[in-house]
């Protein structure tokens, strides 16, 4: 581990130049007296001490997130006692199953807002409060954009859902209600109930979704504190690591310990491996590319797949296995997982931690006591659980998480002997899930289980955001049938909890004139897993025929932008292969250090 700079003196705190700056001692009457208004003393704004922000995500409008009102109080207690000063603030609301069109549309808004916060106000740290989905990888591009000490608290999943004696996952248990309401088995009432009973306490999803994957992750880069991701959101020990954490962050200022020290090349290496290992969704390349790509480190798809795809699945949590979040805390959580990929030699453990130590050193030794739900390196629930990473004539990049492909899948689909791994299809096509939605049961269409189901105009620019909308189930009269899958293909994305195989965040999207656009309903296209290819089975003439057909209408059609800010980021977003950021926010790199303290205003 590299030698860590001397510790700062109050002098080099950047909030010295709001607070106490004898220079200029008009700015400095100005500043300090507005925020005198509600009880602050000058003693304690002037008293040396580092001024921390508490970026608050939890709100009624964000109910994954809003224990994190109570939590952000251990968060102050912990600040206080380490000797600094807590500000509290709102971040934008981020509520995967509240917002339309799609909670994704305002992670760059939201990015957007909290780094013009970090660095324009007088915060010498901050504690990242996440959770839902996109809070984690907002708040983090943030701080890597700003760079000054910072370090992320999960809210927790929610305690494990139950039906009739049965686990029931959240979001996960959404999947499997829809095939037993379309089989008949349920009606709209028990459909309600059954889905409900998976959320029963605060906290995010409690299957390893996208919530759960992207705090584990947050963790595996070394911005949180060892075991803090997956305390369920009730437990004791998640207010006790709110406190921890609140300590934390005060001697990070003092080490001037920055998310660019964390987060290097082998901090983002560990985190795909980790991903393999728990898993993950697959979500996690858009945001944790985009936070590399904010921090000015390579990462790309490509990465995703050279590093990961050969680690074997560990954690046996739904929607990859049959554990929920409980056990996996009880089991070790994510450091039981480090340890057994440490002794596996899969990980750099030489990389440095908000911890001030390395993530070896966190880690190395911690394994489960049960290793059913946490299982040995050696004994997995599933060899090569990593990604893979399609291209061909249907797009650029494309992801598929082997880990949930299931026996049926695997059978009908990839078990072929003479040729293995692959599959052809003809294809209904469908525009959007509305569209999806109207025809899916239509008998004209002949879905059989042979046929290949495309989604596309739910990209980033199409949609608008990029929605979770490609796992589509078949019709209802193949899953009466025992069909309970079909190969889906779309340009948007899929929610974590879903356990479909389906290839998902394919860039370039249809809205931009990607491969999607060109296909028409009964056109036929393969699949070959083991050439990493997607392709229309059309000829070359056919296909520029096509292109030339879509560009004189005037391209793919998709809806109009709604909102401003619709409008705003439709016209500098990028594809979800290159982490659907806002193309020219990434040139802002170490925006502290670059630009030092920003001017006067007034």
């Amino acid at each position: 581990m590299a030698e860590r700079p001397h510790r700062r003196t109050p002098d080099q705190l950047r909030s010295r130049l709001w607070f106490d700056n004898p220079d200029n001692p008009g700015m400095t009457a100005l500043y300090l007296e507005r925020y005198l208004n509600f009880g602050l003393t000058g003693k304690e704004l002037q008293g040396k001490k580092p001024i921390i922000g508490i970026a608050q995500t939890g709100s009624d409008l964000s109910p994954c997130n809003r224990h994190h009102i109570e939590l952000a109080k251990r968060v102050r207690d912990g600040i206080t006692a380490a000797g600094g000063v807590a500000f509290e603030f709102p971040c934008h609301p981020i509520q995967e199953t509240g917002k339309r069109p799609t909670a994704c549309l305002d992670r760059n808004l939201s990015y957007l807002s909290l780094v013009e916060v970090l660095y324009g106000y007088p915060l010498d740290g901050v504690v990242l409060l996440t959770g839902c989905d996109k809070t984690m990888p907002a708040c983090i591009m943030a701080a890597a954009t700003v760079n000054i000490p910072a370090i992320s608290l999960n809210v927790g999943p929610m305690l494990n859902g139950w039906h009739h004696g049965e686990r029931t996952g959240s979001g996960t248990i959404v999947w499997k209600a829809r095939e037993r309401h379309a089989a008949g088995d349920i009606d709209y009432q028990q459909f309600i109930d059954i889905v409900g009973s998976s959320a029963p306490s605060v906290g995010h999803c409690n299957t390893m979704g996208t919530a759960s994957t992207m705090n584990a992750l947050a963790e595996a880069l070394g911005m949180s504190l060892p075991g803090s991701a997956a305390i369920p959101a009730p437990y004791r020990e998640r207010g006790q690591m709110a406190y921890e954490t609140g300590r934390r962050i005060v001697d990070m200022v003092w080490e001037d310990l920055k998310p660019s020290d964390i987060m290097t090349r082998e901090a983002f290496e560990n985190a795909i491996v980790a991903n393999a290992a728990i898993g993950g969704s697959t979500n996690a390349p858009i945001h944790i590319n985009a936070i590399a790509k904010h921090i000015g480190v390579p990462l790309d798809n490509n990465d995703w797949e050279r590093i990961g795809f050969e680690v074997p699945l560990l954690v046996n949590m739904q929607p990859a296995g049959e554990y929920l979040g409980e056990e996996y805390f009880r089991a070790g959580g994510l450091p039981a997982v480090m340890a057994e990929l440490i002794g596996a030699g899969k990980i750099h453990t030489d990389a440095l931690t908000c911890t001030g130590t390395t993530i070896g050193e966190n880690c190395k030794g911690k394994f489960t006591w049960d290793h059913d739900v946490i299982r040995s390196y050696d004994n997995p629930l599933k060899e090569k659980a990593g990604f893979l990473n399609l291209k061909g004539t249907l797009f650029d990049s494309a992801i598929m998480k082997t880990s949930v492909i299931s026996p049926e899948f695997q059978e009908r689909y990839l078990n072929n002997p003479d040729d293995p791994n692959a599959f052809e299809g003809p294809v209904v096509v469908f525009d959007g899930p509305e569209d999806y939605h109207h025809r899916i049961d239509d008998p004209s269409l002949h879905i059989d289980e042979h046929t290949i189901l495309i989604m596309r105009g739910a990209g980033p620019i199409g949609y608008p955001g990029a929605a979770e909308v490609v796992n589509m189930q078949p019709p209802g009269a193949l899953i009466k049938r025992g069909v309970l899958s079909l190969p889906c293909i779309g340009d948007g994305r899929q929610s974590g909890t879903s356990g479909t195989p389906s290839i998902l965040n394919a860039s370039p999207e249809a809205a931009i004139g990607g491969g999607l656009a060109l296909l028409q309903t009964g056109d036929r296209i393969r699949i070959d897993l083991n050439k990493r290819s997607a392709d229309i089975l059309l000829s070359p003439e056919e296909i520029e025929k096509r292109r030339a057909d879509l560009e004189a209408r005037g391209g793919y059609a998709y809806p109009a932008s709604q909102t401003p800010w619709q409008e705003i980021q439709r016209s500098m977003v990028d594809q979800l292969s290159e982490g659907m950021t806002l193309k020219p926010a990434v040139k802002y790199q170490r925006v502290a250090q670059t630009f030092g303290v920003p001017r006067d205003n007034h």
